[in-house]
């Protein structure tokens, strides 16, 4: 079981909250936007490799799209951490209320006008990457350890090796949840059905942020690390 760590507070729920989130739209992506990633660049650099090679079924092009957006998104992220020093609530809030914003247009690009269309299609792919970039990267600024909230190989990795780690448990489940999640949505519902779920689960996360450091002065874990 989780503990109520004092030096991160809120933190720890809210990053595995963006893990589901991460789940979900990664399940979207690869679903319904042609087998590709949004956060997992891991699996993006593989794809292109397979493609490149004529793996069927795979597209170059996406993969790409999806890594240049999610740098970007990181680019963006990266920047966005450096000129809010020293209160992490307010770096999460902020960050996390941009990132639902680029939800939200993704929910209404693939409401109004569908994902079929190569257009609409690699809009939404950038969108998403796009918002994935900049979560990974305010996640890291973050300093958080053990929930890294898009990439879980290094996470099981040490789970595995230093036989340790709720977080890490935490964190694998809680992404597994957020794919199964979005799998089931994307299969028996729709796609904008999906993205509207991680839109709220956002809009969750920046509330609950922004609601839990407001106390003045700010309470001990908006401190950076």
């Amino acid at each position: 079981m989780l503990k109520v760590d004092p030096e991160h507070g809120p933190l720890v729920p809210m990053l595995l909250v963006l893990t589901v989130v991460t789940g979900v739209v990664d399940a979207v992506s690869y679903l319904a936007l042609g087998h590709v990633f949004v956060a997992n660049m891991t699996g993006n650099v593989v794809f292109l490799g397979f493609a490149l090679a004529g793996a069927p079924g795979l597209s170059a092009t996406a993969s790409l799209a999806a890594l240049a957006a999610f740098l970007l998104g990181a680019l963006a992220g990266g920047h966005l951490s450096r000129h809010l020093p020293g209160h992490r609530g307010r770096l999460l809030t902020v960050a996390i209320a941009v990132q639902a914003v680029f939800v939200a247009v993704s929910v209404l690009l693939a409401a109004a006008v569908g994902h079929s269309s190569e257009s609409a299609r690699y809009t939404v792919i950038g969108l998403l990457a796009l918002a994935m970039g900049g979560q990974n990267a305010v996640a890291r600024s973050l300093k958080v350890p053990d929930l890294p909230t898009t990439v879980l190989t290094m996470t099981l990795t040490a789970l595995a090796a230093d036989l340790t780690g709720s977080r890490r448990l935490a964190s694998a489940v809680w992404m597994f949840a957020g794919a199964l999640l979005g799998a089931v949505l994307v299969l028996h519902a729709s796609v904008p059905v999906a993205l509207a779920l991680a839109f709220a689960l956002l809009v969750a996360v920046a509330a609950l942020t922004h609601h839990a450091a407001r106390p003045n002065p700010a309470p001990a874990w908006t401190r950076r690390r």
